[in-house]
């Protein structure tokens, strides 16, 4: 072999090598470029599952509250169903009832039914309202000059004119009661209404307005004056 064919021999092994060398270079640059690609990759992965997370976790705060509103949608349903059951089972509140004569065959007492067991009865005459009773807890009373009026819990008006006591005393009263009357104060009267042997069967108090009450089917009225009357 000559000389110049040694020579060009070992030129191109030199070139094979830096070839290979640069091959080489490369593909670790491009291993490089790869690895930082996938770190990059995997640092957005890491904020898409932050992001993920934090979306996770406002919705699972948004179904709690979302539950919450669905609930307060139906209780509030509920409620307004368990409100229309008893106005659809009794006359709407403040609707007159009926309309019921009164025994000085003048006036009359339009009676309301506000709820359980509460009524209002006003007493009017020629179209003017004269008195109101209101049944709250307890009966209501009335003394009208000398006609006397009881408004039971049950809405029922009992009227009568006549047979009143003027207290304090111990008096004998219609249907068989006695009532005892004690003035408490300045238009303030109590009468303990008395059954046989004497046993208190029950107490009524007029205090600044009358009172009323029905003691076994009869009607009992007290005035701020103690005057009482009952009628059977």
């Amino acid at each position: 072999m000559s000389a110049s064919t040694t020579v060009r021999t070992a030129r191109r092994r030199t070139l094979r090598v830096a070839a290979a060398a640069l091959v080489a270079a490369a593909g670790l640059s491009l291993t490089a470029c790869s690895g930082s690609d996938a770190t990059g990759t995997k640092a957005a992965g890491q904020t898409d599952m932050g992001t993920v997370a934090e979306s996770r976790d406002a919705g699972s705060s948004a179904g709690p509250q979302g539950a919450e509103v669905k609930a307060g949608a139906a209780s509030a349903a509920d409620g307004k169903a368990g409100a229309v059951g008893p106005q659809a089972a009794r006359p709407k509140a403040g609707a007159p009832v009926r309309t019921v004569p009164l025994a000085d065959g003048i006036s009359k007492a339009e009676i309301r039914q506000l709820g359980d067991q509460h009524y209002r009865a006003k007493i009017v005459a020629r179209g003017d309202v004269l008195a109101t009773l209101e049944t709250s807890q307890r009966d209501a009373g009335l003394d009208a000059n000398d006609m006397f009026v009881v408004l039971s819990l049950d809405g029922k008006v009992h009227s009568w004119m006549g047979g009143g006591h003027q207290g304090p005393g111990t008096f004998k009263l219609a249907g068989g009661w006695t009532a005892k009357v004690t003035k408490v104060g300045e238009l303030h009267y109590r009468a303990q209404i008395l059954g046989r042997g004497g046993v208190v069967y029950g107490t009524v108090e007029a205090d600044q307005q009358d009172a009323g009450l029905v003691a076994n089917g009869v009607p009992i009225v007290l005035s701020t004056g103690g005057v009482i009357s009952a009628h059977a």
